[in-house]
């Protein structure tokens, strides 16, 4: 009795410190400022004619300089999983979710299709992240082209 009370204790006390440095992780992401809520689908195929709900992952993006820096949130990882550089995004297309899509995303959420280098993404955000994400993009140094359609 007295060894199933300890094993169900420190269940207990493992997942709420599970969950502490998930916000803690969060808090440390949001403290330089410049943060908005970015769900990511990274390597897209180019004729997708139906949008599923496959292939996105929730995150947390954050400018950092010329660079954006993509943090899944549930992950303990304390370095971006992914940079997208300034001078290489190329915005192609801008959507509202469709089908299946809108299940997977934040309800008020815009996609806007991107190219990466040679690797095709899409970004989901809110249409005010969204209008600063596009301003961050033109706001370029003079001299680096920006593609934004």
């Amino acid at each position: 009795m007295v060894l199933a009370l300890l094993v169900s204790g420190a269940v207990v006390v493992l997942v709420l410190l599970g969950l502490f440095v998930f916000g803690l992780r969060r808090r440390l992401i949001q403290r330089s400022g410049g943060t908005f809520d970015c769900s990511l689908r990274w390597d897209v195929p180019e004729q997708e004619t139906d949008p599923s709900g496959k292939g996105w992952i929730y995150g947390v993006a954050r400018y950092n300089g010329d660079r954006v820096e993509w943090f899944r949130v549930f992950s303990y990882a304390p370095r971006p999983r992914r940079l997208l550089e300034r001078s290489a995004i190329e915005v192609l297309q801008r959507r509202t979710p469709q089908g299946e899509e809108e299940l997977a995303l934040l309800s008020d959420s815009l996609v806007l299709a991107c190219r990466h280098g040679g690797t095709r993404l899409e970004l989901a955000m809110s249409e005010d992240a969204l209008t600063g994400f596009l301003a961050w993009l033109e706001a370029a140094p003079p001299g680096q082209r920006v593609n934004v359609a």
